[in-house]
């Protein structure tokens, strides 16, 4: 979602003919977006500007302004903390970019801008003037933000706000754009993607109804959405994993402990068995579906028991990628002001479960070896005569014997070799002769 982000706050800036670059010797504007969900993300925004500071320590001073969770989290200390700094702008109150641009172009003292309000509504109606350029062949659109969740370790409903859906006509007619532009994979996106819900004329759109209308798109090949809840996998969603054929067999389903106990301390709202049914129900509608999850390690209060129970849940579902953390306290959350698991446990424990993952995803990749996959081919690796894309379970895929016209197109691959995160493979003899 923050590349997503990024990309329409340099849209947005556009608006007043600041044009994006990657040249920091020449830069008149820097805009660093940032993301509150790690430890120690806002030490970071402060070595960035340092780094600038020094950059232009006998040169005129760019403007500087910190957008995204941390700014929305911090904004007042953030000021005070670092006079460097022009503008916080919260990830609700992009669309005051342009002003906040003006202003300080206009001014020979500049003035402090600290904009966080939770006005998601205008956000979006602004964005939706701005047509998005983005021409990747695998798009992000975010069609929800915020959560009404509050699971007692995360920061996100106090940066982020509350649930909120964009309309169906805004999320089609912005599908259909960067289509034109050569998109053909749409990834959706949330912090609750699966929590998308909009009413029109008194009828409720949800996300297998946006999926539905995706679907008819005529160059649209793919289909994923990310980041999903439990809570949130609705009946009609798992019939849409069956019925939809460009939505594609793979699903990001956080579940961050398999201990019951735990679930319960995290306000997670659901079981280890409603998980585990869940995963059974989506693999009955579509046999070929795999799952990646998230998974916190040494939270407060976790046993070794609770923590055999998420290796139990691991090796049961076999997830084939996935992300994990030790559990960091995070403040102004419920979980902060519980007794911490000496770092020693946490880390024992997060090298344990992190090889069971690798194994597992070793395992699935080495599976695939001469058989043949499915790969939307996305570019050019760069200083590379090898080709990029990704395969049905969005596993990386490099092939060596495609083209620059096989760019934006599904090709059957036969795999020839893997590590432990990417699969390499040729296309099927068929195409090759074909293209040749």
């Amino acid at each position: 979602m923050n590349e997503y982000d990024s990309n329409r706050i340099a849209d947005i800036a556009k608006e007043n003919n600041f044009e994006r670059t990657e040249d920091y010797s020449k830069i008149d504007c820097y805009i660093l977006n940032t993301c509150h969900i790690r430890e120690k993300a806002s030490e970071k925004v402060y070595h960035d500007i340092g780094r600038l500071k020094k950059n232009y320590k006998n040169k005129k001073k760019p403007f500087v302004l910190i957008t995204g969770c941390v700014a929305q989290a911090e904004n007042d200390e953030m000021l005070r903390r670092e006079p460097y700094i022009d503008a916080v702008v919260g990830p609700q109150s992009y669309h005051d970019i342009p002003k906040i641009l003006s202003n300080l172009e206009s001014k020979s003292k500049r003035k402090k801008f600290n904009l966080t309000e939770f006005d998601v509504i205008k956000k979006f109606d602004t964005l939706n003037k701005i047509v998005n350029p983005n021409s990747n062949i695998s798009s992000f659109i975010t069609i929800q933000e915020g959560c009404d969740k509050f699971c007692n370790f995360c920061v996100v409903p106090y940066t982020r706000g509350a649930e909120y859906s964009r309309s169906m006509k805004e999320i089609i007619e912005e599908a259909k754009n960067i289509i034109s532009n050569g998109a053909r994979e749409i990834i959706l996106l949330g912090q609750n993607v699966n929590a998308y819900n909009f009413s029109n004329d008194n009828k409720k759109i949800r996300l297998s109804d946006l999926i539905s209308e995706l679907e008819k798109l005529k160059n649209l090949k793919r289909i994923r959405y990310t980041t999903s809840h439990p809570r949130d996998m609705t009946q009609d969603l798992i019939n849409c994993h069956k019925k939809s054929k460009k939505l594609m067999p793979f699903l990001h389903l956080p579940i961050q402990s398999g201990s019951n106990k735990i679930l319960e301390n995290m306000n997670r709202k659901h079981s280890r068995e409603e998980y585990l049914s869940i995963i059974d129900s989506l693999i009955k509608a579509k046999p070929n579906m795999k799952f990646s999850s998230d998974f916190i390690v040494g939270y407060p209060g976790e046993s070794d028991k609770d923590f055999n129970e998420t290796i139990t849940l691991i090796k049961k579902v076999k997830f084939i990628n996935s992300f994990s953390f030790i559990y960091n306290s995070r403040p102004g959350t419920p979980a902060s002001n519980q007794k911490q698991i000496d770092e020693k446990t946490q880390k024992r424990r997060l090298i344990l479960l992190q090889n069971i993952l690798r194994d597992i995803q070793i395992q699935e990749n080495s599976s695939k070896v001469g058989k043949f996959v499915n790969v939307l081919i996305e570019n050019k690796m760069k200083n590379h005569s090898r080709y990029f894309g990704r395969s049905d379970n969005f596993t990386p895929v490099i092939l060596s014997d495609v083209y620059e016209k096989d760019i934006g197109k599904v090709v059957t691959t036969k795999i020839q070799k893997y590590n432990r995160n990417t699969l390499f493979g040729i296309k099927e003899k068929k195409e090759r002769e074909e293209a040749a």
